[in-house]
């Protein structure tokens, strides 16, 4: 992704917002993040999402998807579609 594309569609908070969070706020949870513009509190798509980008974050990497931005949104609607259960594929790819 790139860094001001949208990790949490519900409340279009960026890729940039989110590294700019963890590195200033420096969270101690991955459930924190939802202090960065009520991330992963609407739909809960991006959950997992955040939560790869927390650790990434731990581990002293710079965080970051490797999804495109399109595919993410499309499997984000077929998450909606399925009504909001999720699937091990909704996860984030290593």
């Amino acid at each position: 992704m790139d860094p001001d594309d949208h990790v949490c569609l519900c409340y279009h908070v960026s890729l940039r917002k989110l590294t700019t969070f963890l590195n200033v706020k420096q969270p101690s949870v991955a459930s924190q993040l939802h202090e960065c513009f009520g991330a992963g509190t609407g739909c809960q798509w991006c959950v997992p999402f955040l939560e790869k980008l927390f650790e990434q974050s731990k581990a002293g990497e710079t965080p970051n998807l490797k999804m495109a931005r399109g595919e993410y949104a499309q499997r984000r609607e077929a998450y909606r579609e399925a009504g909001r259960k999720r699937r091990a594929d909704d996860y984030p790819e290593d």
